[in-house]
């Protein structure tokens, strides 16, 4: 599996999947979440909607992953994952890296090969950007992904393409 770090906009790649870095309750917020939201259209938020309605009534608890359709996106899937919030307390590095295990897993079972990740909690969520590119990096390269021949993570700033580079 090739790794690669580059600086851009997650809702434009082209890889099958993309990862959304979700709040619990897959209804949309800032940020990348937002973004991705508003790129892929209503349909996102409406197939979001039935997962709350049936499988996911309570949200998607921290650092577990699901899929949908990409929709508007230029990917076929959008894999929701909900980082640990740190101002909330959540400092246990197992949850950020089991967001990107979990995703990975959930890209596997869809047939995914190219996977793109944000820096999920390196926003709002307030976890140092070293810290992130660290554990997410090291999740990726531990993990067996069967099949995916490429992950890529897409940063939306220089500051974090560089804490990724350096950890790469």
């Amino acid at each position: 599996m090739r790794i690669t770090c580059l600086q851009g906009d997650i809702t434009t790649e082209t890889t099958d999947a993309i990862v959304n870095a979700a709040n619990s309750s897959l209804l949309g917020g800032g940020g990348a979440d937002g973004a991705t939201h508003r790129a892929a259209g209503p349909e996102l938020l409406a197939a979001c909607r039935e997962l709350r309605r049936t499988t996911l009534p309570d949200g998607l608890p921290v650092g577990d992953a699901v899929a949908t359709p990409a929709f508007d996106l230029p990917s076929r899937w959008v894999i929701h994952t909900v980082g640990p919030n740190r101002h909330a307390g959540e400092t246990d590095p197992q949850l950020l890296a089991s967001c990107f295990t979990r995703a990975l897993d959930v890209a596997t079972e869809l047939g995914a090969r190219t996977v793109s990740f944000p820096a999920v909690s390196a926003g709002v969520y307030g976890w140092d950007a070293d810290e992130v590119a660290r554990i997410a990096l090291a999740a990726t390269r531990a993990h067996p992904a069967e099949g995916i021949d490429e992950v890529r993570f897409v940063l939306f700033s220089q500051r974090l393409l560089a804490a990724f580079e350096a950890a790469n």
